[in-house]
């Protein structure tokens, strides 16, 4: 018997050292040219097939040459979330592949080429098909044009270093009878298959190379270090090389971290202690890290970083020095151990690296850090405790940054392909909520069943590629339970998880309640009965599909609440809590907060803030606004700031309702009902009030990455305007106008395209208008924009106003939409602010408005950097006047496009304007003081 055990052990042992070497090899040598920064690269390409498929071409990644094209996936991924830098690059700061030589191991010239609009990729035929567990070598000579690290901080760096990845010419994953034809859309996703690599490379002797393959010997020669490094059975690897060197290194019994992850004001005992820490915390948690050695380095947590309230500036940093560098070091080491442990489809299969790394960094902080809050030290003012956001637990965070989206009906499903998610989504919520799925998972099947999957599923994959089928078996395999609806709900769906109480009766002894299931998403869902906050039991409700009812015995509890721990990351908790008690007690008492706070879902909150406005004839306009809008959007919000004028001594304001119906399939993704009102000054003498119900319909693409907008607006306007004598013309004091718009937008930083239609009909005139804005970024940096307006009236019966005309030079803005500081000057500064609309002319030619037609071109040509030449030309007809040709010039200094410029004139009608007096007065400004507006130029990359 015993020697049929040490037979078969044997025959084990050299089946698996068989399989665990069934994998590519690549051997290269790689010369730095420092000056030039290029990468001279000699490669052998060893491919196994592991499939049982033959082979007779092979996909190759070459994700450098993404960098060469303004064309790509990553610059149109660039363009899309308005990253300027890449299109506005120097021709030296760009990267390439130079493809010298693709040849067979005998030295036969092989055919290749690069996929048809995808320059990062390029297929070989091969000499010979590959049969199946059969290899072939192929011999490839390039060179790289390293790109600098300004656009992805991989690259060269201003310090004279290098921080690589992606840039060997590595095979393809092959998997389910195709290759990953994934192109480099800045995800750090590239699909490769399991593969030993030994490298020989040659840097500059004032260079120093680090990496987590295992460095077998360095030699210096002729100014030079030569490196050897070697790796078995990886899939990527890092590379980093220093002038001066910034790595150091922590040893324990398991593993050696080699990290430049900085804190200053920790010392190396201070960090070994947290390093350690968090390698035993993921060794208890996920088992033995398969590697001897990983590399952590700033890199690597600047482009994946904790997104959370702790990005807040160090100034006013709320967290401790110690608990910061915990959460980056966390973060950083899990993203590392899984990408090298687990061999997934990083692409499709993303969300299983997601959410374990969610889970566990929420697992650790519940383990070390239990009473830390979400804004760290805060808590311990008394006075700041009334915040919810200061009294939440760390952790909440998690679920309210996928609220942010969910709220906005901009979540996506975790299983969704990694580069259709916006960048929001793929770097926070939808990362966060497979982390709370998980979270939920493991609270309902109990006793840490999860935490032993999540190790068998490690420790039987860390040596061969694996797949979501793999991790769905591990898990399953820890329970008798249905946890079908993990993986169709949590993980395949978007569909929002609501849960609240319908009906409840009571007895003496009993209370019979009924649950519904307000989405239909059948899962299960924990209720509790409380007791002045007490937690007196708590029972799962396994999944029904709308309405579930059931009794319980009556004991101490004077509420029931569900989901009272929030394990379920459920959409609105609004609607959790019932009160069992009698009288008048509300279920959800009101409560008032000063300045905008958490959503607290046990509470009716009403946030009052102090206001300030301004404008020209109001002037500082201090006020408090009362409102419901927490951090969440919630479907009816309210906003009331009446703001007291010292200039006018009179009370003004504003007021709004609004009600968001979101419509989760559709493409009509929101309809939004509001009413909104104001009460200023438009003229020192004379105030104006305005009421407008609207009524608008957004629709946006399938593809929620897509920057392709429309919307249908309806809306009626009145207006009650006081007689001033400060305007010359004669001014209509009360008037009614409905209007109609449609709006076509598709705005990124490499073109923009803008079709807007506006309908308007009043007693006294009726009146259509378009205009199409264009612009278009080439590839040499230079940038054109032409507008086209197009303007005419239906009928005016106003022969003694002009009231109601098409501006030429600045835009009319009888309905009060815009945020005109002085709107009714005709000097000073306030009169140069200019916004883009109706004839757009910057120049104050004649005639300044139209009350019959018009027609207007505006255009713009970038002649460097942000210096632009602008020029204008229409033709315009007023009234008892023949049609009459008008034109414009000047230099556009275009600072921030949209939202910060300055037009100067040159010539235009009125002759050589540059050479007239008072110049400065004729320059137009664009600028806001609108917060909002303001938020968005920083935040329209994430959303």
């Amino acid at each position: 018997m015993k020697s049929l055990l040490k037979i078969f052990w044997c025959w084990l042992m050299l089946w698996a050292s068989g399989y665990i070497n069934a994998q590519h090899r690549v051997q290269a040598k790689v010369v730095l040219d420092h000056q030039k920064h290029q990468l001279l690269i000699e490669q052998q390409l060893t491919y196994f097939n592991s499939s049982n498929d033959t082979l007779k071409k092979l996909i190759l990644n070459d994700w450098n040459n993404a960098y060469s094209s303004k064309s790509s996936l990553l610059a149109k991924r660039f363009s899309d979330e308005f990253v300027r830098s890449f299109h506005f690059a120097r021709a030296k700061e760009l990267g390439a592949t130079s493809v010298e030589k693709i040849a067979s191991s005998h030295g036969q010239n092989l055919n290749w080429e690069r996929l048809p609009e995808q320059v990062d990729l390029i297929e070989v035929d091969l000499a010979q098909p590959i049969l199946p567990q059969q290899k072939q070598t192929i011999v490839l000579v390039y060179v790289l044009q390293i790109p600098s690290d300004r656009f992805t901080d991989f690259g060269y760096t201003e310090k004279g270093g290098y921080a690589l990845r992606d840039w060997l010419l590595l095979p393809a994953l092959y998997r389910d009878q195709k290759f990953a034809r994934y192109s480099n859309a800045d995800l750090d996703d590239a699909a490769y298959g399991l593969t030993d690599f030994d490298l020989e490379v040659h840097v500059p002797e004032h260079l120093e190379l680090f990496t987590d393959l295992s460095q077998t010997s360095v030699e210096k020669s002729n100014a030079e270090k030569v490196y050897t490094i070697a790796g078995t059975s990886r899939v990527n690897f890092s590379f980093y090389l220093q002038p001066k060197p910034e790595f150091y290194s922590y040893k324990n019994n398991d593993i050696e971290v080699v990290t430049d992850i900085q804190d200053a004001k920790l010392n190396d005992i201070q960090k070994a202690v947290i390093i350690d820490q968090i390698a035993d915390f993921v060794q208890d948690h996920l088992g033995r890290y398969p590697l001897s050695k990983m590399t952590l380095s700033q890199v690597d947590y600047s482009r994946n970083p904790f997104y959370g309230l702790n990005q807040l500036p160090s100034f006013i940093s709320v967290f401790k020095d110690d608990f910061m560098f915990e959460l980056k070091f966390l973060k950083t080491y899990l993203n590392s151990y899984l990408q090298n442990s687990l061999h997934l489809d990083p692409r499709k299969e993303h969300w299983v690296y997601d959410g374990i790394q969610s889970y566990l960094m929420m697992q650790y902080v519940a383990q070390y850090h239990p009473d830390m809050k979400m804004m760290g030290g805060l808590y311990k003012y008394r006075w700041l405790r009334g915040f919810n956001l200061v009294s939440t637990e760390f952790n909440e965070q998690y679920n309210y940054f996928y609220l942010l989206m969910a709220r906005r009906n901009l979540d996506q499903a975790p299983g969704e392909s990694r580069e259709q998610l916006i960048r929001f989504n793929e770097k926070i919520a939808t990362k966060y909520y497979a982390g709370l799925s998980l979270k939920y998972l493991d609270s309902y099947l109990e006793e840490n069943k999860l935490s032993q999957a999540l190790r068998d599923f490690v420790a039987a994959n860390a040596h061969k590629n694996t797949s979501r089928t793999d991790f769905e078996q591990a898990l399953k395999s820890q329970t008798d339970k249905s946890i079908d609806w993990f993986f169709n709900h949590c993980i395949d769906s978007r569909k929002p998880i609501d849960f609240s109480f319908e009906n409840i009766t009571k007895t003496q002894d009993s209370v019979t309640l009924t649950i519904r299931n307000k989405t239909g998403v059948q899962l299960p869902v924990p209720l509790f009965g409380l007791h002045q906050k007490q937690v007196i039991f708590k029972q799962w409700i396994e999944q029904f599909a709308r309405d579930t009812t059931l009794t319980i015995a009556r004991t101490t509890f004077d509420k029931l609440a569900l989901n009272h721990l929030n394990e379920v990351p459920e959409f609105n908790r609004r609607n959790n809590y019932r009160t069992l008690r009698g009288g008048i007690h509300p279920n959800k008492p009101f409560r008032f907060t000063l300045l905008k706070d958490l959503e607290n879902p046990e509470y009716n909150q009403i946030i009052y803030v102090p206001s300030i406005g301004y404008n020209l004839y109001d002037g500082i306009t201090p006020g408090l606004r009362l409102h419901n809008k927490t951090i969440l959007n919630r479907p009816f919000s309210y906003d009331i700031n009446p703001m007291y004028s010292f200039k006018t001594t009179a009370l003004k304001g504003h007021m709004s309702l609004a009600y968001n119906q979101f419509n989760r399939e559709s493409q009509w993704y929101n309809i939004r009902y509001a009413l909104n009102s104001s009460l200023f000054n438009y003229a020192p003498d004379a105030s104006y009030f305005k009421i407008n119900p609207n009524l608008t319909f957004n629709i946006r693409d399938r593809d929620f990455r897509s920057n392709h907008r429309q919307a249908f607006v309806l809306k009626y306007s009145a207006v009650e305007k006081q007689q001033t004598n400060y305007l010359v013309e004669t001014n209509i004091q009360n008037y009614s106008v409905f209007g109609f718009k449609y709006i076509d937008a598709h705005n990124e930083v490499a073109h923009k395209f803008n079709l807007i239609t506006d309908t308007q009909f009043s007693n006294s005139f009726g009146k259509v208008s378009g205009e199409i804005q264009y612009r278009k970024l080439f590839s040499n940096s230079h940038q054109f924009d032409i507008r086209v307006f197009a303007g005419a009236f239906t009928y005016n019966r106003n022969t003694n106003s002009n009231a109601f005309d098409f501006g030429l030079t600045r835009i009319n803005d009888y309905l009060f939409e815009q945020e005109l500081l002085g709107r009714s000057e005709k000097s000073g500064v306030f009169s140069q602010q200019f916004i883009m609309g109706e004839g757009g002319f910057k120049s104050k030619v004649s005639p300044e408005t139209v009350n019959q037609w018009l027609i207007t071109s505006n255009l713009s040509f970038n002649v460097w950097n942000w210096i632009e030449l602008y020029g204008d030309a229409g033709l315009v007809k007023n009234r008892l006047a023949p049609a009459k040709f008008v034109y414009d010039s000047g230099i556009r200094l275009n600072l921030v496009p949209d939202y910060f410029e300055f037009y100067l004139p040159v010539y235009s009608n009125n002759g050589w304007e540059i050479s007239q007096s008072q110049y400065p007065e004729k320059v137009r400004i664009v600028f806001t003081i609108d917060p909002k507006v303001l938020v968005n130029l920083f935040t329209r990359k994430w959303f």
